[in-house]
C-alpha cells in the first residue's frame, strides 16, 4: 500500500527537519513548504492526506491555509502548530475547520498521536448492526445527522446542548464512533454524579497512599479514555476548582496523577453536553468563561423530540420492539390510532426518555398486544402563562406572548427560545428586561 502523503507549512527549517523525521520514522513521505504562497502552488500540483501548518508566516498566517483548505479541500486534515499558551489562536484554527493543533515546542508523543488520528481519519469502517444511530427521517434529524457526520472528522472540542433526555450522549457516541478515534475508548462520565471531594481523583486518578483511604493505584477517567473521547456530561454541574484544573488539562494536553509531582500526556477528545445554558452560568458567574470558550469551540444543538414530532412514530416502533425483545415477548405490541394520536398531541418535556417511561408503563397495561391511549396515562397538557397575560391585543402583549410560549416550550432555555424566535441571545435578554418577563 502506498505511503501517506504530508504537507508540513513553517518558515522555521529546524521545526520542519524535526517533523520530517518523525513522519519518515512513521512511514509517511512529506514534502515542505516555507510560505503560503509555496504551500498553495503545492497543494494545487499535488494529493496529499494531510497537512500541518505554523500559525505566522512571512507572507500570512494558518488560519488563512485552513480556510482555503475547508473551502477547496474539504477532505484533506489539516492541523495547526501554534505558539505554547495561545490558545485563542488554537481555538480560531479549530473554529475555521483545523482538525487539531499541537503547541511549540512540539511533543514527538502528541505530534504523532495527531498525525496517526489525522490520516486514520475517514478509514474506519462501521458495523451497521453494532453502530449507535438516530431513529428518525424529520428534516432537524438529517441536518444533525450531516453534522455529526462533519464533526467526526475533526478533533475540536463540540459542546452538545439540549433538553433533558433528548439524546446528548447518543450524539457523542455517534462523532466517536464516526470519527479516527472509533477503536479506542468512549468513556461517558455524569459530573453531576461524582462528589466533588472525589473529583480530582476521579478525573486524574491517584498512587497508593496519596490520601486517606488510597489503598491501592487508580486511573482516572483521562487514562482510561486514552487515544479515545471523554463525554463529560452536566458539566455545568463542575465545581469551581475541577473547572480551573479541568482547563488546564485540556490546554496542556497532560495531567497530574494526585501524588505524583510530574504530568503525563494524554491524548483524548473531550465532547461536553449540558441541558443548562452555559453562557447563562457565565454570565452569572457559576462557570468560567476561559473554559466555556474552550470546550465550546463547536456547538451542537440536539433538537427536543417536539421539534421533530413527526419521528415520534418510528421512535415508538423501535422502543415497543426493543422493550419487546427484552420481556421476550414474541412479537412487539403496536400502538391503535388513539394512542398515536395521543403521543403526536403530547408535548414530551422528558424527550426520549420520557417516551420510553411511557411505553414501557404502557406495556404492561396493554390487552392483546394492542395499546390504547388509555394505557399510555399521559398527563394533561398543562395551561401555559400565556393564557394569563394581559393585553394579548396589542403589540407589546402579543410579543410577551410569543416570549413567553418560546420559553415554555424549551424549558426556559434562553438559548434555544432565542433561536426559534429568530432572535440573538442578546436581544432576547433586551426583551426580557423591556416587558419585565421574569
Amino acid at each position: 500500500m502506498a505511503s501517506k502523503h504530508v504537507l508540513i507549512i513553517d518558515d522555521e527549517p529546524d521545526i520542519c527537519e524535526l517533523i520530517e523525521i518523525t513522519l519518515m520514522r512513521m512511514g509517511f513521505q512529506t514534502r515542505s513548504a516555507y510560505t503560503v504562497a509555496s504551500a498553495y502552488a503545492l497543494l494545487k500540483k499535488e494529493t496529499f492526506d494531510l497537512c500541518l501548518t505554523d500559525m505566522h508566516l512571512p507572507d500570512g498566517n494558518g488560519i488563512e491555509l485552513v480556510e482555503y483548505v475547508q473551502a477547496n479541500l474539504p477532505n484533506l486534515p489539516i492541523a495547526v502548530i501554534t505558539a505554547h499558551g495561545n490558545m485563542e489562536s488554537a481555538v480560531k484554527a479549530l473554529k475555521a475547520g483545523a482538525f487539531d493543533f499541537v503547541s511549540k515546542p512540539v511533543d514527538i508523543h502528541i505530534l504523532r498521536n495527531l498525525i496517526s488520528a489525522a490520516t486514520k481519519s475517514g478509514t474506519i469502517e462501521q458495523n451497521p448492526a453494532t453502530a449507535t444511530t438516530i431513529t428518525g427521517h424529520s428534516s432537524q434529524v438529517k441536518q444533525l445527522l450531516k453534522q455529526i457526520e462533519k464533526l467526526a472528522r475533526s478533533q475540536a472540542p463540540v459542546f452538545i446542548h439540549g433538553e433533558s433526555g433528548s439524546g446528548k450522549e447518543r450524539v457523542a457516541r455517534m462523532i466517536h464512533e464516526q470519527g479516527s478515534r472509533a477503536e479506542a475508548p468512549f468513556v461517558p462520565v455524569n459530573c453531576g454524579a461524582i462528589p466533588a471531594e472525589l473529583m480530582e481523583s476521579e478525573f486524574f486518578g491517584h498512587i497508593k497512599g496519596s490520601f486517606t483511604g488510597a489503598t491501592a493505584d487508580k486511573q482516572g477517567l483521562f487514562q482510561a479514555a486514552g487515544g479515545g473521547t471523554l463525554f463529560l456530561d452536566e458539566i455545568a454541574e463542575l465545581p469551581t476548582h475541577m473547572q480551573v484544573k479541568l482547563l488546564r488539562a485540556i490546554q496542556e494536553k497532560a495531567i497530574r496523577t494526585l501524588g505524583t509531582s510530574h504530568e503525563i500526556p494524554v491524548d483524548v477528545r473531550i465532547l461536553s453536553a449540558s441541558h443548562k445554558d452555559l453562557a447563562e452560568q457565565v454570565k452569572d458567574g457559576c462557570f468560567r468563561e476561559d473554559l466555556y470558550y474552550r470546550i465550546n469551540v463547536i456547538d451542537l444543538c440536539v433538537p427536543s423530540l417536539r421539534e421533530r414530532a413527526e419521528d415520534i412514530s418510528p421512535l415508538a416502533e423501535q422502543i415497543l420492539q426493543t422493550l419487546a425483545e427484552k420481556s421476550a415477548l414474541n412479537s412487539a405490541p403496536r400502538l391503535d390510532d388513539s394512542a398515536l394520536s395521543a403521543l403526536s398531541d403530547y408535548d414530551f418535556p422528558g424527550n426520549i426518555r420520557e417516551l420510553e417511561n411511557i411505553l414501557e408503563r404502557a406495556l404492561a397495561m396493554a390487552e392483546k398486544n394492542v395499546i390504547t391511549a388509555h394505557d399510555l396515562h399521559l398527563k394533561p397538557r398543562p395551561i401555559t402563562e400565556t393564557s394569563e397575560i394581559p393585553g394579548s391585543m396589542n403589540l407589546a402583549g402579543q410579543e410577551k406572548i410569543a416570549i413567553i410560549q418560546a420559553l415554555t416550550e424549551t424549558r426556559w432555555n434562553k438559548t434555544a427560545a432565542a433561536k426559534r424566535l429568530g432572535l440573538s441571545l442578546r436581544q432576547l435578554r433586551y426583551r426580557l428586561e423591556k416587558l419585565e418577563i421574569d
